[in-house]
């Protein structure tokens, strides 16, 4: 053990107790920790342990102060004058108490370090380099790898579920949810350019598996299994955290003009194998064996498909391989969330429908990437509005039961037609049709909150919890909805809780800037308004937390400059602030020019909690019916 003071951290077990009694670390905070641990009594440079927890994958500053927040609140660590962690101005952190080591501990640490070393060299391997989009896709081995992971999808998704029922007899009670994690794929084909193709092999299986049967297989979410990714996590931890009794094991690998895919299900609760299969894929071959081999599986363990899944055998799986990769580095791009991603993202799933025309779900991808560039004012609003619309439209053409796409025209009808029944109907549909997506679920019920219906929307955020439990945006979002119903001490604690899984989750820390300038308490919103990466978003707040502070110049200065820079497309925040201010024309005068823009932000009006002081105004209820909302 290190032990130090009251507490003991035991490395092996990942475990950090105070007098016997368990601490609640996330896991980076933990490995923060035990660095530190490692260092005593010396100033360990920021990039030094940045580079020790994670490796070459570049991390914000921030995010390690948010770290070490949570490691001083975890400890008890409040006071200045005797504090564990030191803070060394614009050099790093020194750990000051004392530390003890046992010898066992000593072995742990030595293999640890050569772990760790492993473990970097690893990452730095399997970081990925920026693509050139303007040239088109190689046809070599980078579309074979593609055209193997399509055709793996549906073997993967069988096996999975062939092999649940195949045990639910004796495993669980028939009335119990069977809940099912797919750990991220191993790219072990040695090409780091690669990751994106097992992280959308993840992506896809989970895709698949989860709908199958959702009533009685839940599969944990992307999100939340992509935090084991290159992590040497015992399974029964991880049976714990996701709260699953089966996990699926996968690793992608090629030898020479052959890929190979394997998959392990394993039983949580005794770690036994309870069936595992490699499948070797000739590049030449791998478009006409999809069905031949899904029936293979089948037959081996020896289980009748229902109808459903029958009728997907006898249906074909052809997916043009060039445009599949290009939806894939599109989809990796549009998760990191950055502008410039969301560019990158945007011309690869282009250039996705390019390539195929007849590819739907590219086509869903690219209505999503341009709706996002449109609602943060990176492409002009009208041109924005035209082609995410046309991009959807084509999906839905192609393909009418894309779940996707339907939550995407949900957006669409929300945000840009204020078509709540429209849009209501899509989400409906899109959860029925996908009825294991976290994230069509989170949708569905973030559209029934904005129409006051809390009732709906909070036990369909519950079920996206328990889909994908390790997912910061899950818990924000959970947040937000219990903010725009009132109900801020719980919402506090959802955003406190997200950002323990995520300390960048933007989202968060501007709605607890929101809940403490309604609680009178601006002075807790200033640290939480300095968190956030863009301009536009400090800029209008900063405007109301001088208000409340009754700073009124500042509050002018800050809203002038504002108004100056974005009144184009943030009329609504303009809005939000003069109703804060109880500047109820200037208020009104704003809500009318966001309605000519368009703006997607008034989706919020009915519930919007900075926007209390115009509830009693007869104009209020008047411009809810000009968005079709109900007063």
């Amino acid at each position: 053990m290190y032990r130090f003071g009251e507490f003991a951290l035991d490395p092996r077990r990942r475990t950090l107790l105070r007098a016997d009694s368990p601490v609640s670390l996330t896991p980076k905070a933990f490995d923060v920790l035990f660095f530190l641990l490692q260092n005593p009594n010396r100033l360990v440079s920021k990039e030094e342990l940045l580079r020790a927890v994670w490796g070459d994958t570049v991390v914000e500053d921030g995010n390690l102060t948010q770290y070490i927040s949570h490691l001083r609140k975890a400890l008890g660590d409040n006071s200045e004058d005797a504090r564990l962690i030191v803070t060394i101005a614009r050099k790093g952190y020194q750990f000051a108490g004392d530390v003890v080591v046992s010898q066992a501990a000593l072995a742990a640490q030595v293999e640890g370090q050569l772990t760790g070393t492993e473990r970097l060299r690893t990452d730095a391997q399997t970081t990925p380099d920026i693509p050139r989009i303007e040239a088109a896709p190689s046809k070599s081995k980078s579309w074979r790898k593609a055209v193997g992971v399509v055709s793996s999808i549906f073997i993967l998704a069988l096996v999975g579920y062939i092999s649940w029922r195949h045990y639910q007899s004796t495993a669980v009670p028939k009335t119990r949810k069977v809940m099912l994690a797919v750990l991220p794929f191993e790219n072990l084909t040695g090409d780091p350019n690669k990751e994106y193709l097992a992280d959308g092999l993840t992506e896809e299986t989970i895709s698949q598996l989860g709908r199958l049967n959702p009533e009685q297989l839940g599969v944990i979410a992307r999100t939340s299994v992509m935090g084991y990714k290159h992590k040497d996590e015992r399974l029964d931890q991880i049976g714990r955290d996701l709260s699953v009794q089966y996990v699926l094991e996968n690793s992608l690998r090629e030898s020479g003009d052959h890929l190979r895919l394997t998959a392990q299900l394993i039983q949580v609760k005794d770690q036994t194998h309870l069936w595992s299969q490699d499948y070797d894929y000739p590049a030449k071959d791998v478009l006409n064996v999809e069905e031949d081999v899904a029936r293979a599986v089948a037959h081996e363990i020896r289980v009748r498909l229902a109808p459903q899944e029958q009728a997907e055998l006898a249906q074909s799986h052809l997916v043009n391989p060039e445009a599949f990769d290009a939806y894939l580095q599109g989809y990796y791009y549009f998760e990191r969330d950055s502008d410039r991603d969301t560019e990158l993202a945007a011309r690869y799933f282009e250039l996705a429908t390019q390539v195929d025309p007849s590819y739907a779900l590219a086509w869903a991808a690219l209505s999503r990437a341009r709706l996002w560039q449109l609602n943060v004012n990176l492409i002009p609003a009208e041109e924005g509005r035209r082609l995410a619309r046309e991009a959807v439209e084509r999906a839905l053409t192609l393909n009418p039961n894309l779940a996707e796409a339907h939550s995407q025209m949900g957006r669409i009808q929300q945000q840009i037609d204020f078509d709540w029944t429209g849009a209501a109907a899509s989400f409906k549909r899109a959860v029925a049709l996908d009825p294991g997506s976290p994230g069509v679920i989170r949708t569905a019920a973030f559209s029934a909150a904005l129409l006051g219906r809390f009732d709906e929307a909070l036990p369909l955020n519950r079920r996206a919890i328990d889909l994908d439990p390790l997912n910061a945006d899950s818990w924000e979002e959970r947040g937000e909805l219990e903010y725009y119903e009132g109900e801020f001490a719980g919402a506090e604690a959802e955003f406190k809780k997200a950002l323990e899984l995520n300390p960048d989750v933007a989202a968060a820390h501007e709605l607890l800037a929101r809940i403490y300038l309604i609680q009178g308490r601006p002075h807790d919103a200033l640290p939480e308004i300095e968190f956030l990466r863009y301009d536009a978003v400090r800029g209008y707040l900063y405007a109301i937390v001088y208000h409340a502070l009754g700073r009124e110049k500042k509050s002018d200065s800050a809203l002038s400059e504002f108004i100056e820079k974005y009144h184009s497309g943030s009329a609504y925040q303009i809005a939000e602030v003069y109703a804060f201010r109880n500047q109820t024309g200037k208020a009104f005068e704003w809500l009318d020019r966001a309605y000519t823009q368009h703006d997607g932000g008034l989706i919020g009006t009915k519930v919007n909690p900075l926007l209390k002081n115009l509830h009693s105004d007869p104009r209020f209820p008047a411009f809810l019916k000009k968005l079709n909302l109900p007063a």
